[in-house]
């Protein structure tokens, strides 16, 4: 009689995810990206411009709809490959100045440790890849921006803004509704419901700057 050989399962690898602004980073990486791109003289240009839509974000509370209107005015109609080239330089200049290193520590600690090292950003997600494959990310999950049938940015976020309950909500599309993380860390209220999900929950332990 021929007995199946069963071979131990291999363990979970314990899922550790990461807000990126403010917690991987010492600053806001859409805001510099667009400062970068600009110009601060452009840049200040431009958000003078968004004063209605600012002013509307005071009663709305809308961070997808001023999010929106930024990559309006300062990224409307640029292709999907000059974006993710500009992405691509962005991050080249600035990758040493914008990672906080005490981030970057224990990240790096829980690559050791064989965790599956995940970001969730409100931030587009195109504009965060770079940096997501120079520190080995195995998952990027961010805002996603729209493009058009020509593959021109439309002005407009495809889904909702990548923020409190819909980081557990894309976390678990992503990865199953039974996702559970080993740790979360994050800045803001928008992480508190992601932190919630960790046995290890880091709220604003990370304050070095580089």
């Amino acid at each position: 009689m021929n007995l199946a050989v069963r071979h131990p399962e291999a363990p979970l690898r314990p899922i550790v995810a990461f807000d990126f602004d403010g917690t991987l980073t010492c600053r806001d990486s859409f805001v510099a990206f667009l400062t970068w791109r600009a110009g601060f003289a452009g840049f200040a240009a431009g958000l003078a411009r968004l004063a209605p839509d600012f002013i509307a974000y005071g009663g709305t509370r809308d961070r997808g709809a001023l999010k929106a209107a930024l990559v309006s005015r300062f990224l409307g109609g640029l292709s999907r490959e000059s974006l993710e080239e500009d992405a691509r330089r962005f991050s080249s200049a600035v990758f040493d100045d914008l990672i906080r290193p005490d981030a970057l520590g224990c990240w790096r600690d829980w690559q050791a440790r064989d965790a599956r090292v995940v970001i969730v950003t409100a931030s587009p997600e195109i504009l965060v890849a770079p940096f997501a494959r120079a520190l080995g990310a195995e998952i990027l999950i961010g805002t996603r921006l729209a493009f058009d049938a020509r593959d021109r940015l439309t002005g407009a976020l495809e889904g909702p803004n990548c923020r409190g309950a819909e980081k557990v909500i894309r976390l678990r599309a992503q990865l199953g509704d039974d996702v559970k993380l080993k740790a979360a860390y994050g800045d803001t209220a928008g992480d508190r419901e992601m932190l919630a999900m960790a046995e290890i929950p880091g709220f604003k332990v990370f304050t070095a700057r580089p």
